[in-house]
């Protein structure tokens, strides 16, 4: 199967015709100079549901639509896109923290992870997925990362992480928290997708909210990436 037919067909089946992917990330080259980041998040309950994005500088952080109804803030308020000097940070909880404080301290990525587990979220087990792009001279390097339960005995966590080379504009590779619905929701399996990424941030921005299911999503975000500049802009669609 052709690269665009392959990216189409993960786009219709596992983000337009499926009711629940959860959270996702998607990090993509829309052009020769223009890298994207690409994040959202879904909720079937109230608490879930009672979020929205908000951007500040580089970062984007979720925060509860009306306080009051907020139940549990620890694993649905968190930064979302964080930045240092030629990275740029995405992920489904507050691990981008932890990842932007390892990088500050000259560790890596699985440095970070390698303290955090799958989310407590019994008998979900959210996955926790990450991404990042490291930008060095004019070159892009991306590294995706998932820590799920795992299946014999959840009490642990497995950690794979994917370096995937993306040379051509157009394309992108992503990850989302689940494979569809469920009760419980099983977690995301298999390699990470590849997906279409092409056109202007309000494009894809456009393109990815109207994928997915007008019930259950909530915010999405796009960061569109200079590498020539170092520079970013940022997207971002609110339900409420």
């Amino acid at each position: 199967m052709k690269a665009d037919e392959s990216a189409e067909l993960n786009f219709t089946r596992h983000l337009m015709q499926n009711p629940y992917p959860g959270r996702g990330l998607v990090l993509g080259r829309s052009g020769e100079d223009s890298w994207v980041i690409i994040y959202w998040i879904m909720g079937r309950s109230t608490n879930s549901r009672n979020r929205r994005f908000v951007v500040e500088g580089g970062v984007v952080r979720t925060e509860p639509v009306d306080a009051s109804l907020v139940a549990d803030p620890s694993l649905i308020i968190y930064e979302a896109m964080l930045e240092l000097p030629g990275i740029y940070l995405v992920s489904n909880g507050d691990q981008t923290r932890t990842i932007y404080e390892s990088l500050q301290n000259g560790g890596t990525l699985e440095d970070a992870l390698a303290k955090r587990e799958r989310e407590p979220d019994t008998p979900n087990f959210t996955p926790r997925i990450s991404g990042m792009f490291s930008v060095k001279d004019s070159s892009v390097s991306t590294v995706l990362s998932i820590l799920k339960a795992n299946p014999i005995d959840p009490s642990f966590t497995d950690r794979y992480t994917y370096r995937p080379a993306m040379p051509q504009a157009g394309y992108a590779v992503g990850l989302t928290t689940y494979s569809g619905d469920g009760d419980p929701l099983p977690s995301f399996s298999g390699e990470p997708l590849l997906l279409p990424c092409e056109g202007t941030p309000e494009k894809i921005l456009d393109q990815y909210w109207n994928a997915l299911n007008a019930d259950n999503r909530v915010s999405l975000a796009v960061k569109e990436i200079s590498v020539r500049e170092q520079r970013s802009k940022l997207l971002i669609k609110n339900r409420f």
